[in-house]
């Protein structure tokens, strides 16, 4: 009789010089913020709070024989690095762990790694600017663009995603391929064409695509004069997306309104309930200062930065030999 463990594949899901490679840009991001004196910080994965975003699964934690929550794995540090700069701590950064449920695929793992941080008096445009130096530090490339949500929509997709109908983007989205469109709503419709149209239009190269709608951006600064578009940013690398940023809304009553409306729009989608992270909002009631944020995928830039095509071929283990 055969042992259990004969036929088991125990081997990690990336190559031990990939393995490499990876610890190599790791020390470059690290070395990258220390010279500009940039704090690295490090916030909890397992929180009582978790976003309420309906576009992210957040894992739930239970203790033994207990069903009720006991916190969530987190989607992103994002809500405890905001309290850091409450507390007064400057310019941040983190490398860290964060979960996101059902999200696998060549360039999806439940667990992944994310770079993430945080510059007070910068704009978006002055984040950006530094976004594109990273990339250009981890990935050896000088090509960088940027262009507006709208233009990227009307160049790319062949419409106006501010002024379009409901009926003609799910029309646009079935004649696309998708075809269970005939239902969707505006932000889903426009989530499709960024993904089915936009991003495969957009090109090579690093791309930035700025100023998306409100109604997609629950955290960030409206921009001034014009209340429908958000000061919110996403970062592209030869069509794959690798970063998402935003001036941070720093108005506790409003950040709790849209925490508050996010949590609705989930009840009404039947999913699961997620409470509102009352320190958070009591951080930014203190007060935080002004400034913007990003996230990177680092997962994906070192794929792309190493010639790889799937992220499990650059992180040790996959979930699925986890």
């Amino acid at each position: 009789m055969s042992e259990p463990e004969s036929g088991v594949d125990w081997r990690p899901s990336a190559a031990v010089e990939a393995l490499r490679r990876r610890a190599l840009l790791v020390e470059q991001v690290r070395a990258f913020f220390r010279a500009r004196q940039v704090l690295e910080v490090e916030t909890p994965v397992l929180s009582r709070a978790t976003t309420p975003e309906t576009a992210l699964a957040s894992y739930e934690v239970h203790s033994p024989g207990e069903e009720r929550v006991e916190g969530w794995l987190q989607t992103s540090p994002e809500f405890a690095m905001k309290r850091l700069l409450c507390a007064g701590s400057g310019p941040i950064f983190q490398i860290t762990k964060a979960f996101r449920a059902g999200e696998e695929g060549r360039l999806h793992n439940p667990e992944f790694t994310i770079l993430e941080w945080y510059r007070p008096g910068f704009t978006c445009e002055s984040l950006i600017a530094e976004v594109e130096e990273v990339l250009r530090l981890l990935l050896g490339r000088g090509d960088s663009r940027r262009i507006s949500y709208r233009e990227a929509f009307r160049r790319f997709a062949g419409l106006d995603p501010m002024q379009a109908d409901l009926g003609e983007l799910r029309r646009i989205c079935r004649d696309r391929g998708w075809l269970e469109a005939s239902n969707a709503e505006r932000d889903a419709c426009l989530d499709f064409l960024l993904d089915a149209s936009v991003q495969g239009g957009i090109g090579s190269g690093v791309v930035t695509i700025f100023d998306f709608p409100a109604s997609q951006s629950s955290l960030a600064r409206l921009k001034p004069g014009d209340p429908s578009i958000a000061e919110r940013f996403e970062v592209f690398v030869d069509g794959i997306e690798v970063g998402n940023g935003y001036r941070e809304l720093t108005d506790a009553r409003e950040q709790r309104e849209r925490l508050e409306r996010e949590r609705r729009e989930r009840r009404r989608m039947g999913l699961p309930d997620t409470p509102i992270d009352h320190r958070l909002v009591a951080a930014l009631r203190a007060g935080m200062p002004e400034c913007s944020g990003v996230a990177l995928g680092l997962d994906r830039i070192v794929m792309i930065a190493t010639g790889h095509t799937r992220v499990e071929e650059v992180i040790s283990f996959s979930f699925a030999g986890a």
